[in-house]
């Protein structure tokens, strides 16, 4: 009888939280991209509010510069990072995060401001017809995807989307051939289905990877500061292989960071993005970070277990 009352309370307890956040979620600025301001209830710790928002507790402490062991206050405001781990700004589906425009303004402008959101998403999301948005118009700029948070699916449809549709629709023509009934553009769209990745796949590469000008643009605010030599090892995943996008996890470092990685053995780069941390997962003890297979074959290294690197950023 005691668990059961428990049980209830701590799901009531947990009701009242939900409803006591904000039902939009406003998107902020800083130095270190785009997040959200949340506002500490009563019996709030980071690994509460880390679920709410899909945030490592440990992150978002050291994202806030706070120290985990000494707890939250009531009415504290507490900053969540929207990272590629929580956040998306493609498909349209999750929980809209909104952006408040100051004044009238160009969608070119606000994607801009807004880790450059298609323009093409923000109208069929918002329902807009126009190159601008009206002041005070509040605009979803992306998803947060959390199992702890409500999601919606935005019926509307991105108008590059319709355009294929319509492509579909003329260039639909009765001919002798069956070959040649299907359209040109669902050829296309075949083109990009993802790939089985075997032993034998090796990655397109794109010079040092799809992220090398985003780590130029990086340096240029940051120059770099760190030149470190550690051990690695590889996790799988179907990224990389096509469209030569590199991903790596590793501690101590902001989500979204591109890191230069280098196979000392002959020298060859690429620039990776780092997803996430490896703290507190068994199987990554006596690794400083994993790097996709991708990468890895990019960088042609045949271990599979562990491996010297270079890391700058």
């Amino acid at each position: 009888m005691i668990k059961r009352f428990s049980i209830a309370f701590i799901l009531i307890l947990t009701i009242q939280f939900v409803l006591a956040q904000k039902t939009e979620l406003m998107v902020k600025s800083g130095d270190n991209g785009l997040y959200l301001v949340h506002k500490v209830a009563p019996r709030e710790s980071f690994f509460a509010i880390g679920r709410l928002y899909n945030v490592s507790a440990k992150y978002l402490a050291s994202y806030n510069k706070l120290d985990m062991n000494k707890g939250l206050q009531i009415d504290q405001k507490i900053r969540i990072p929207l990272t590629d781990t929580n956040f998306s700004q493609k498909g349209n589906s999750g929980t809209p995060v909104y952006y408040k425009v100051d004044d009238e303004k160009e969608l070119a402008k606000i994607s801009a401001v807004n880790k450059n959101v298609s323009v093409e998403s923000l109208k069929a999301w918002n329902d807009l017809a126009g190159d601008k948005a009206k002041k005070d118009a509040k605009l979803i700029i992306g998803f947060l995807h959390s199992k702890a948070m409500p999601s919606v699916t935005i019926s509307s449809k991105p108008k590059q989307e319709d355009s294929v549709v319509k492509l579909e629709e003329k260039t639909v023509v009765p001919v002798a051939n069956p070959e040649e009934k299907k359209p040109k553009a669902i050829e296309e769209i075949k083109k990009t289905e993802p790939v089985v990745v075997n032993e034998e796949t090796k990655p397109i590469q794109d010079g040092d990877g799809f992220f090398k000008t985003s780590f130029d643009q990086q340096v240029r605010v940051n120059p770099v500061s760190k030149n470190e030599t550690v051990t690695a090892g590889i996790f799988k995943t179907t990224s990389g292989w096509q469209d030569a996008k590199y991903y790596m996890l590793m501690d101590n470092v902001q989500p979204g960071t591109i890191v230069k990685v280098i196979n000392p053995a002959n020298n060859m780069a690429v620039f990776v993005k780092v997803l996430g941390e490896m703290a507190g997962i068994r199987q990554n003890e006596g690794y400083n970070i994993r790097i996709s297979n991708a990468a890895a074959a990019a960088l042609q290294i045949q271990e599979q277990d562990k491996f010297i690197v270079k890391v700058s950023y």
